[in-house]
């Protein structure tokens, strides 16, 4: 198989590249470099299977091109993290709006298989749990830009939806909760790489919040297994996965463990979400995902627990610090 993996020199889609060039397949990335980095795939620039072009999914001439002479689409680019999202607003709801629609009707004009990445932000501050696909979303006012990834993924499912229903175009959609692993940067308030560089590096660890609400993390390596069963499952098109843990932990145990296993003199200190982010920033009490749906699809099931996520992340930032 050829696959378009948009996004794809960013965290997850390196990994997702590694895996399918393991399994004999070819990839194209499409990635403007502007959060992901030459790095996580430069070493497979060598390879014959791999290509990698630095462009746009808003290059709509570009991204003609490059979904018809594919077989499939993993559609990941996109403007993820909550500090991202926060400080530049407009340029993240154009990347995730815009960008998704022209892969979209790209991909039906070809009439291409399209794996969709979104999100648990789609469940907002709904705190039931295991969440469920078909929840209820919960969001707070529109005039807090919190809220506008949420509202840009969910309009990317309801155009994925759509197309599939009316026009026959082959979608899948997947949500994933907190997924962790070595290449994945703190700077965009992913929370388990800030803890690690800060502990390695003997630095406060900053919990934003009162470090009550909880989280489940899921390493990169169970969810690209996940993604490329999915899309070679006939039964996943034309629905809605959750991909994630549900080992639960508090922010605020997940900074004392993570002191805890890099040995590290840090301490905890808290910052209002006032400062950490912006005045009358939201956030979420619980996020915990129900996996059955696709683990009766595909048998899925996490096979890497916490402590071995964390370790793993660890390790990454020690050999890059070498």
């Amino acid at each position: 198989m050829r696959y378009l993996i948009t996004g794809g020199a960013g965290f997850i889609g390196s990994h997702l590249s590694d895996k399918l060039i393991e399994k004999g397949d070819e990839v194209i990335i499409l990635d403007n470099l502007s959060t992901g980095k030459y790095e996580n795939v430069a070493h497979l620039e060598k390879n014959r299977d791999f290509k990698l072009v630095i462009g746009s999914i808003l290059d709509e001439r570009l991204v003609d091109k490059l979904v018809d002479g594919v077989d499939a689409i993993f559609h990941l680019a996109a403007a993820v993290g909550v500090d991202l999202i926060v400080k530049y607003p407009l340029e993240s709801m154009t990347t995730n709006i815009r960008g998704s629609e022209i892969v979209i009707e790209t991909a039906y004009r070809y009439h291409k298989k399209i794996l969709i990445t979104s999100t648990s932000e789609i469940y907002g501050k709904n705190i039931n749990g295991p969440l469920k696909e078909d929840d209820d979303r919960i969001l707070g006012s529109p005039l807090k830009s919190r809220w506008s990834y949420s509202t840009a993924k969910a309009i990317d499912e309801i155009l994925a939806y759509i197309y599939c229903k009316e026009k026959g175009l082959p979608t899948i959609i997947v949500r994933l909760f907190n997924t962790v692993g070595p290449r994945q940067t703190g700077a965009y308030g992913m929370v388990i790489p800030r803890f690690v560089t800060q502990a390695l590096t003997n630095k406060d660890i900053t919990v934003y919040g009162d470090g009550n609400q909880s989280r489940c993390f899921l390493h990169v390596a169970d969810v690209v297994g996940a993604l490329t069963k999915l899309i070679n499952a006939p039964d996943a098109i034309g629905e809605v996965f959750n991909i994630g843990s549900q080992e639960e932990i508090t922010i605020k145990a997940l900074a004392e463990k993570v002191i805890t296993m890099t040995a590290s003199p840090s301490k905890v200190i808290y910052v209002p979400y006032d400062q950490a982010y912006e005045r009358g920033f939201e956030d979420m009490a619980r996020r915990m995902p129900d996996t059955s749906k696709i683990d009766k699809l595909i048998g899925f099931k996490p096979t890497i627990n916490l402590e071995g996520i964390i370790r793993s992340v660890v390790e990454y930032y020690k050999n890059k610090n070498d």
